[in-house]
């Protein structure tokens, strides 16, 4: 019986490092290119994670940030780009079988990459988003990406940003809007015009998504616009 057991459980391990590690969805090139070449941000690569700080201005904001499941990490890097050049420094964790879920290094693991931050924020985009929920308590801000929680922290304190896309075929604004309830009634929605589920970062199109209409110049805007004055704030 117990041979049994250890048996359907090696076989579940394998299965899961097998599905982590097949159909990843690469950084595209020419943004990553960009972003590693840009004067107002600084890179560091620590195993772990990617750090991203302001070459100058810093404002002590800090937001670790989750990918979506089976999505390089790298592929959020320009999207962000735009928080490091108003003075956010923003640290995205590598996660374990790039799967956020089953990470299990608690949010110090990451903040500790940058010890200059005073405030920190947790967020995420699709499934990272849901992990970032889990951690939210550890952080005194949330930011979701094309996601939602699946844990109820509507009785928190935290404040909480939810960007969208209105073409989103994943996390849709339907899906956004049932979940609703979950967050605090405080808690900041904005939904972007154009932006898909993948326009959130540039490892290009995904299955059932929808088809974006705005450009990744205008997407890093309007992120950034968004999520610099939640931050400061």
């Amino acid at each position: 019986m117990f041979g049994i057991l250890g048996a359907v459980i090696v076989l579940a391990v394998i299965a899961i490092v097998v599905y982590s590690q097949v159909g990843v969805m690469a950084a595209e090139p020419e943004p990553l290119a960009a972003v590693k070449s840009d004067p107002a941000v600084e890179i560091t690569d620590d195993g772990a994670a990617i750090v991203m700080s302001p070459a100058s201005g810093a404002t002590g904001d800090g937001l670790v940030f989750y990918p979506g499941a089976k999505v390089d990490p790298w592929a959020y890097a320009s999207k962000l780009s735009g928080l490091v050049a108003e003075g956010t420094t923003v640290v995205i964790v590598k996660p374990w079988l790039n799967l956020a879920f089953f990470d299990l290094r608690p949010l110090s693991t990451f903040t500790d990459l940058a010890p200059e931050v005073d405030e920190w924020a947790v967020g995420g985009h699709s499934l990272g988003g849901v992990k970032a929920c889990q951690l939210a308590a550890d952080a005194g801000q949330l930011i979701l990406f094309a996601s939602y929680c699946a844990t109820d922290i509507s009785d928190s304190s935290i404040g909480v940003l939810s960007i969208a896309g209105s073409e989103d075929g994943l996390s849709t604004p339907e899906k956004i809007a049932d979940n609703r309830h979950l967050l605090p009634e405080e808690a900041e929605l904005v939904e972007i015009s154009g932006a898909s589920h993948s326009s959130f970062g540039d490892y290009g199109l995904q299955p059932g998504d929808g088809t974006p209409t705005i450009s990744d110049e205008d997407m890093i805007a309007q992120i950034t616009a968004a999520a610099v004055p939640f931050l400061a704030g």
